[in-house]
């Protein structure tokens, strides 16, 4: 004989392994064909390696020496040494498989959390609806196949909402632990992974002192609570913090901007002629990606770089003082660039304050996210390919679909629909002073994007009947 509610357990065990079925198929058919290792892949496998072998947060140099650097957080390189443990030296494809898994559980616990901050009568819906929408997000899923921080990040970052979540309704030393856990997490793979605790643990921390009733958190257990929590957050910093004064003899908590060793040759007048005219993803990997260290063609910067004829000049004598430097910049050719960014800001100051960053950061909102994908930078040229143009504007279609779905869940204002949107703003504010564009800086805001999204699917069902 069946037992009571056995139909509706396996039911409602059925409605959540077919989202997760869906999205395995769906990551182990872009592990298959996208799976790749280089680049800023093998730098982290290198920090990875090194620690596990030696004991040193070190690169590799040319000649097999190790060498101490700070120009990434030891989050993902830990990670990467764990999977190299448990699996072998250089395992990379091992590790995807287990960032496979943590992507699918960030769908869960993103269900988990919308579960918990709609009204009962549609928590059901709103969670299941939020499990499509993780589950079959090719943008996330695409990343599981690389060895990058992404989907590391993804998955801090929906534990923290769920932790959140858990706290405001049972505030629980184990909660707090878990999202303490989450956003120093978050932190220790990117430095802007400090934005989860900026956004976060301020409207934790106001609902569960809202809380009434039963399970109310004493005001003096609630400080003990966060002090404890935050001391927890800013120990491994502080270790990273001294172990970067001791070797290098400065400051550093995070990681610098500039992504150089201390003593290493910056180029700060190259970065804001670049902030001038940079605009989209192409000139990111045609010129950005490739200066210093390969040709700087000047047929391939846009128009907008050159304000006049003799601006043009300036920049060609330059282009060729760079080749004959061995396609290095000097202090002298950087301070050509700088005075030449100068003369442009001072020309056009809007254009390069304003109009340029917003550009970047709606090129990074809404660009088809095919970065990683075997297609043409130039998709939009119909001309040359047919499907991959067709393909791309697709791409776009559903990114802007996500994006209304997210923006229509925040407008139902659901429980910590400021928090969520606080996140994004905040993120896309950072994302106005970088130079060169990438659509994957958004992509940690996709779990604020899921959550909402379900909600607003599930309003459209309900309709009439739908309570906050």
């Amino acid at each position: 004989m069946r037992r009571p509610g056995s139909a509706g357990w396996a039911g409602g065990a059925l409605a959540v392994a077919l989202p997760l079925a869906a999205g395995l198929i769906l990551r182990l058919w872009m592990v298959h064909d996208l799976f790749q290792v280089n680049g800023d892949m093998l730098v982290y496998g290198s920090l990875a390696r090194n620690l596990l072998l030696h004991g040193q947060f070190a690169l590799t140099g040319g000649g097999g020496e190790m060498v101490s650097t700070l120009i990434r957080l030891p989050g993902y390189p830990l990670f990467l040494a764990l999977c190299f443990r448990l699996f072998g030296i250089d395992n990379y494809f091992a590790a995807i498989c287990v960032q496979v898994g943590l992507d699918l559980l960030s769908c869960l616990l993103l269900a988990g959390f919308v579960r918990r901050i709609v009204a009962p009568a549609h928590a059901r819906c709103a969670a299941l609806a939020t499990l499509w929408l993780s589950c079959l997000c090719p943008f996330t899923a695409s990343y599981t196949a690389f060895p990058l921080t992404e989907t590391m990040s993804v998955f801090a970052l929906a534990l923290a909402m769920w932790a959140m979540a858990r706290f405001a309704g049972r505030p629980r030393w184990s909660h707090g632990l878990i999202f303490t856990f989450a956003v120093t997490t978050a932190a220790l793979l990117r430095p802007d992974g400090v934005l989860a605790a900026v956004a976060f643990a301020p409207a934790m921390l106001m609902a569960a002192q809202r809380r009434n009733g039963e399970g109310a958190i004493p005001a003096p257990r609630l400080l003990r609570m966060t002090a404890a929590c935050a001391l927890l957050a800013l120990a491994p910093f502080a270790v990273w913090t001294a172990r970067n004064w001791r070797i290098f003899h400065v400051f550093e908590p995070l990681a610098p901007r500039s992504a150089n060793d201390p003593g290493e040759t910056a180029i700060p007048g190259w970065e804001r002629w670049v902030k001038t005219w940079c605009l989209d993803f192409v000139s990111t990997d045609e010129i950005y990606w490739n200066v210093p260290g390969s040709k700087l063609d000047l047929s391939e910067l846009p128009s907008r770089a050159f304000d006049s004829t003799a601006q043009y000049q300036e920049t060609a004598a330059l282009a060729k003082a760079y080749e004959k430097n061995g396609e290095e910049i000097s202090p002298r050719i950087d301070s050509g660039f700088a005075r030449l960014a100068g003369e442009r800001v001072a020309t056009h100051p809007l254009r390069s304050t304003l109009w340029l960053p917003l550009g970047r950061v709606a090129d990074m909102w809404l660009r088809p996210r095919v970065e990683n994908l075997n297609i043409d930078l130039d998709w939009w040229v119909y001309a040359h390919h047919h499907t991959e143009t067709e393909f791309s504007w697709a791409y776009a279609g559903l990114n802007a679909l996500y994006l209304l779905l997210g923006i229509a869940g925040l407008c139902l204002r659901p429980r910590f629909w400021a928090a969520l949107l606080a996140y994004m703003l905040l993120r896309s504010a950072l994302l106005l002073t970088v130079a060169a564009p990438e659509a994957r800086y958004t992509l940690e805001c996709f779990p604020m994007l899921f959550a909402a999204g379900g909600i607003a699917l599930c309003r459209m069902r309900a309709g009439a009947t739908w309570q906050t």
